[in-house]
């Protein structure tokens, strides 16, 4: 059986006072002894404040990105390497904000050319973890406009091939996939639970089909995007959705522990 996992991205909010307070609330929220896994992806200043506040929780710190070399002149990089040593157990990778594809955009759309993440430098940062023995998390997920031109499939089965590509099967057990919706995230549109459901089981497939239906069966995939402890549970409940990926929603402790809870 799958446990289920509700990872939170903080994405660039807080500072290592703000979060260090936020995890300090969280905490009295949460069981210690809870049955569902937990990880907190605070932007990187704050891991390793946050590494010392929950070394005896069942609370897992993460990162929100990674860089695929382990040193060399990469100019504001950081490295598996680097986040090993913090004892950082999760990362996420291939998040749609990396990728530039907004689904409400907070930047001069003249800027987008700078979030220029690929599914080749997906795979290098996926085969970069996995050599530390961390998870990744892999994010999935079409836009608006994909989804209207009936490309869902197709755009998360090309996602899903560029970035496994190379990897082997017993590779996978440790990696995490999130089908986010892009125009789910930020915007307050949730994808109803049935859709969710269904494209999540297609990516369950999808990865039956390149590895094997054993290692799909035993992968975890969360949903994200506008995630809320007033959806939570309907969408926690389906069969192919193994728990969240809560970006907004996790900021505040309370709120963060109520979908916690949910699953």
């Amino acid at each position: 059986m799958r446990t289920r996992l509700v990872v939170g991205n903080w994405k660039m909010n807080n500072t290592v006072t703000e979060s260090v307070a936020a995890v300090e609330t969280f905490v009295q929220h949460v069981d210690a002894k809870s049955s569902v896994d937990v990880v907190i992806c605070p932007p990187y200043l704050a891991i390793p404040r946050l590494r010392d506040l929950l070394r005896n929780t069942h609370i897992k710190v993460g990162a929100q990105d990674v860089f695929w070399a382990e040193s060399g002149a990469f100019t504001g990089k950081v490295s598996a390497k680097m986040l090993d040593e913090f004892c950082v157990s999760h990362v996420i990778v291939g998040h749609s904000e990396t990728r530039g594809r907004f689904g409400k955009l907070e930047t001069p759309e003249n800027t987008l050319g700078y979030f220029a993440e690929s599914g080749a430098t997906i795979n290098l940062k996926i085969s970069a973890l996995l050599y530390r023995a961390m998870s990744p998390i892999l994010c999935v997920g079409e836009t608006a406009s994909e989804r209207e031109a009936g490309q869902t499939e197709a755009v998360i089965r090309t996602q899903l091939e560029e970035a496994l590509t190379g990897l082997d099967a017993a590779e996978l057990y440790g990696t995490v996939l999130a089908y986010e919706p892009v125009w789910a995230i930020g915007t307050g549109n949730t994808c109803d639970s049935a859709e969710a459901q269904r494209v999540c089981k297609f990516i369950r497939g999808v990865v039956g089909e390149l590895f094997d239906e054993h290692v799909a069966s035993e992968l975890r995939i969360l949903y994200g995007g506008s995630v809320k402890s007033s959806n939570s549970r309907e969408l926690f409940s389906q069969p192919d959705i193994d728990g969240g990926l809560v970006g907004g929603a996790s900021l505040d402790p309370t709120e963060f522990s109520l979908i916690v809870m949910s699953a």
